[in-house]
């Protein structure tokens, strides 16, 4: 298969100061530990609070449909401004988001409880958004392990962050707080320092030094986009192909892993199990998520793009396969399945980020990359809300076997690109 190649013609940016990935590293970290606390208990505190296991998914449709707009309006504004001032905003809007959540549990309010979590996924698009950070300097070559250093960095809080559901919903029933809001009183505090490392370490800006001929210095002015708009331009492109098929990849791996793990929790304790097992097989699934992700990055450069794409969509076939199987009593077993859904949904995400960064010209790569992210949120927000639906009209295993399908479909679409690509 042939992967889309740089653009001739295109500076190759400068190594990436090993300084600036340090910040994103730390951020990561930070923000993982306040991701994780949506993906554990969401659905839960949904269920719990609304009474319905056909609405246990409508948190993280909300968290995700966040995600999408957060994306969007994160895109435009490290457009213009850089990526310091909007990886910063996007935390800070998280941090506000998770303390809302805290107090719509606390008073039973169900409507600040929703549209805390559609705050709270400004967040979610914030961490995948640093991942083109870390790429923004790195020469085409090297780009995927640059993406694979950034994600692997949200490994630590966001494995964490499961597992400090007891402590930390002993802690807010200390204060009369739910336990199941324990996690978003971390995730407040996480997201916070996260918004505050970026704002004031993250300089010299990696998105205006990736610029020809531009870059960020003391007393300088935000540096505008040469075009008018913050959209990619419709004209024919020899690139465009690699944007679809970037952007596919990334958007049904996003559907399909939303799906089957937003309800993973509700169908463990729907048959006997406890949050803090429940918490345990999330943890192991979010490591999976970013724990590979030196290693797709190293697959990406040394194989291919669109090797490590299709690779994808078997992996992830094999997760759903799995977890339609295993025996709901099963600890183990539903804990592999998710750990191969996290790993098939990595290969997806660094591979895709690699063909839409090989894609996007520097002067308009943040539009892109945002407007890409809308799409993978939104896909994660119809996976989070129809995964409800579907467990509650027909089983979880229903819901992993048609997840399993769609994941299938990624497979020939990235045969037909390295077809017409040779």
């Amino acid at each position: 298969m042939t992967d889309t190649a740089p653009r001739t013609g295109e500076a190759a940016p400068p190594r990436v100061p090993r300084r600036l990935l340090t910040v994103l590293v730390v951020s990561q970290t930070l923000g993982g530990a306040g991701m994780a606390a949506g993906i554990t208990v969401g659905a839960l505190l949904a269920e719990d609070l609304l009474g319905s296991t056909g609405l246990a998914g409508l948190p993280t449709a909300l968290f995700t449909g966040g995600a999408a707009l957060g994306a969007a309006v994160i895109g435009r504004i490290s457009q213009r401004h850089g990526r310091r001032p909007g990886l910063a905003i996007g935390h800070g809007a998280a941090a506000l988001g998770s303390a809302g959540v805290v107090a719509g549990t606390a008073g039973q309010w169900a409507w600040l409880l929703l549209t805390s979590l559609f705050v709270y996924g400004a967040g979610t698009a914030t961490g995948l958004l640093a991942r083109y950070a870390g790429a923004d300097l790195a020469p085409p070559e090297r780009r995927g392990r640059a993406t694979g250093t950034v994600l692997l960095a949200t490994t630590l809080g966001a494995v964490v962050g499961p597992n400090l559901v007891g402590p930390t919903g002993a802690l807010a029933h200390a204060w009369d707080i739910p336990r199941l809001a324990g996690p978003f009183l971390l995730a407040t505090v996480a997201y916070a320092a996260a918004g505050l490392v970026l704002w004031v370490w993250l300089r010299p800006d990696p998105l205006l030094l990736a610029r020809p001929g531009q870059g960020e210095g003391e007393g300088r002015g935000p540096v505008p986009p040469p075009r008018s708009a913050d959209v990619p331009s419709p004209s024919p492109d020899r690139h465009a192909p690699g944007l679809v098929t970037g952007a596919t990849v990334m958007i049904t791996a996003q559907l399909v892993m939303i799906a089957v793990m937003t309800m993973t929790p509700v169908h463990m304790t729907g048959h006997g199990h406890g949050t803090q097992a429940a918490g345990f097989v999330i943890a192991l699934h979010v490591g999976a998520m970013f724990l590979p992700s030196p290693l797709s990055g190293l697959l990406v450069d040394r194989m291919g793009r669109l090797p490590v794409a299709a690779a994808s969509g078997a992996v992830l076939l094999a997760a759903c396969l799995f977890a339609a199987l295993a025996p709901p009593d099963s600890v183990p077993l539903l804990a592999c399945a998710l750990v191969l859904l996290g790993v098939g949904w990595n290969l997806a995400l660094v591979s895709g980020t690699a063909l839409i960064t090989d894609a996007a010209a520097a002067d308009r790569r943040a539009s892109v990359q945002g407007l890409v992210d809308v799409g993978v949120s939104l896909a994660g927000a119809t996976g989070g809300m129809a995964s409800g639906l579907v467990v509650a009209g027909g089983g979880y295993p229903l819901l992993a076997v048609a997840a399993g399908t769609l994941a299938l479909a990624v497979i020939p679409l990235v045969a037909l690109r390295g077809a017409n690509g040779r």
